[in-house]
């Protein structure tokens, strides 16, 4: 099993011999790098920019109409989820994420979300919360001492891993590469699952880039392999599955059906589910959509997802998760702020109201706002009990109408933010603060797709101006010396804007920046 990554004397322990060979045993039972069925969706993505759109599978109707399926009760950390936190897994995020007043810490080891993909981030990161499981993740910065509360028990902790399409390229199994995803599981799975059950918890899962209820039949193997191996009882493992694509929107019945003993339930995204919408239809010239803040999460496919993922989840006992609030916190403009903070409050209000059993904020400071807002409207620890029979149907999930305009304006913000989430992803950063938005490789997704599929189309701007290649290259160019102008030094924004070039103008289509 050779290691290509370098250790230190704080990391070692983390990859000694006997973990490494414990955290390879789900690799080497499963066999997913990458998983047949990930093969298998890419070529059904690539048939349905040819010829169907997608549909409900007919294989799988009969769990769908299976109405005695339920997932499994919540364990007592995660019977009430009504905000949580979330970002990368260094050391100061995990301590102050873990101080704030939030139920839950969702830990990102998500190399394309709010983690940089570097060898030590990744290897740190699981040092960071190892530590942090046994309360000894204290330390000094400079003059500032960061320690943990005692004074309250911590929010319940849930570690989101990569998804099936990364690899971790410094660590073979057999000669391939090991599945990124079983990387990050294993290592903190092996480490601290039975450390987390003595601490009256359990090791909590988030599982990003779900296409399909195979993936998760598959995370369900490894998972009943895991709990096997070291002796703790299955169920142990629970699991929340991120539905940000298109294709797995029209499986949640099959993916709650296939981790139903392991099943925490679903979660709505806004940035990366829009991705997958502007991916998986971009040579669609009826799928073009307006400037990306036009596009909110009640347009008709995006409010058509969200009622269809709050009432199957509550048909199947589990709990149905709300997004992320992306705004954080102004100190240089009382006025702006407080508009913030109440865009803030509207979006949580229409969460709740639409049924969710809790919630995200991309910083702690927004908890206390989620918290009035769930406590006032949900005062019972989750709203499972609540049913609703949505007439949600393919057409809803597939409606390309969003009232908005393309405008120049909008061309020029989706380049800014590629270039700026860009420059930081080559440093190692994978989140970042941008216009008063906690932005990560999300955003920057939707935004160089939108740019791709504008100039492949030929879109008018509200101006009148028709976007071409050469306009979207001319407004590259022009951030890039604007952004270069003020950038400190050893920067990296003219390496972000070499590569962005073809992401934007390419004629091949990348499925993913970060690969």
């Amino acid at each position: 099993i050779p290691l290509h990554g370098k250790v230190n004397h704080k990391t070692r322990h983390i990859i000694a011999s006997e973990e490494t060979k414990s955290h390879t045993i789900p690799q080497n039972t499963t066999h997913p790098t990458p998983p047949p069925h990930h093969q298998q969706n890419n070529k059904s993505q690539n048939e349905m920019q040819k010829t169907n759109l997608p549909d409900l599978r007919q294989e799988t109707k009969h769990i769908r109409d299976d109405n005695t399926c339920r997932g499994a009760p919540p364990p007592p950390p995660k019977r009430q989820r009504r905000e949580k936190t979330t970002g990368p897994t260094d050391r100061k995020m995990v301590v102050n994420a873990l101080n704030s007043d939030v139920k839950a810490y969702m830990a990102d080891f998500e190399a394309t979300d709010s983690n940089g993909p570097t060898w030590q981030n990744m290897i740190q990161g699981q040092v960071n919360l190892y530590d942090a499981i046994r309360r000894q993740v204290d330390f000094n910065l400079g003059p500032k001492e960061y320690k943990l509360r005692t004074d309250r028990p911590p929010p319940t902790l849930l570690a989101r891993t990569r998804g099936w399409h990364l690899v971790e390229k410094h660590f073979t199994v057999n000669g391939e590469r090991m599945s990124g995803a079983l990387f990050d599981f294993g290592l903190y799975f092996f480490h601290n699952a039975k450390e987390l059950v003595s601490r009256g918890a359990g090791p909590y899962f988030y599982l990003p880039k779900m296409e399909s209820h195979l993936e998760a039949r598959l995370w369900n193997d490894v998972f009943v392999v895991a709990q096997d191996y070291i002796g703790i009882p299955r169920g142990t493992v629970r699991a929340t599955v991120l539905i940000e694509t298109i294709n797995a929107a029209f499986e949640m019945d099959e993916i709650i059906y296939e981790l139903r003993d392991h099943s925490a339930g679903l979660n709505c995204g806004r940035w990366d589910y829009i991705f997958s919408f502007i991916k998986q239809f971009r040579n669609h010239p009826g799928f073009v959509l307006p400037d990306r803040s036009d596009v909110t999460m009640t347009v008709p496919f995006m409010d058509a997802y969200v009622r269809l993922l709050v009432a199957t989840c509550h048909r199947r006992g589990v709990h149905a998760m709300g997004g992320m609030a992306a705004l954080i916190p102004r100190k240089d403009d009382a006025a702006a702020n407080e508009k913030a903070m109440a865009s803030v409050r509207a979006d949580k209000l229409r969460e709740v109201r639409a049924g969710h059993d809790g919630t995200w904020v991309a910083h702690p400071a927004l908890a206390s706002i989620a918290s009035e807002v769930f406590d006032e409207y949900m005062p019972t620890a989750n709203q499972t009990f609540r049913r609703t029979t949505p007439e949600v149907t393919r057409q809803d999930l597939l409606n390309p109408s969003v009232p908005g305009k393309t405008t120049e304006d909008g061309i020029r913000k989706n380049v800014q933010v590629c270039l700026l989430y860009m420059e930081a992803w080559l440093r190692g950063v994978g989140c970042s603060a941008i216009n008063y938005l906690m932005e990560d490789a999300a955003t920057a997704e939707v935004s160089r797709s939108q740019l791709w599929q504008w100039a492949r189309h030929g879109a008018t701007t509200a101006e009148g101006n028709i976007i071409d290649k050469n306009k979207v290259l001319s407004v590259l160019d022009d951030q890039t010396n604007e952004l270069l102008s003020s950038a400190s030094k050893g920067n990296k924004f003219e390496r972000a804007a070499t590569y962005l070039r073809d992401e934007i103008t390419g004629n091949t289509y990348s499925d993913f920046l970060t690969t």
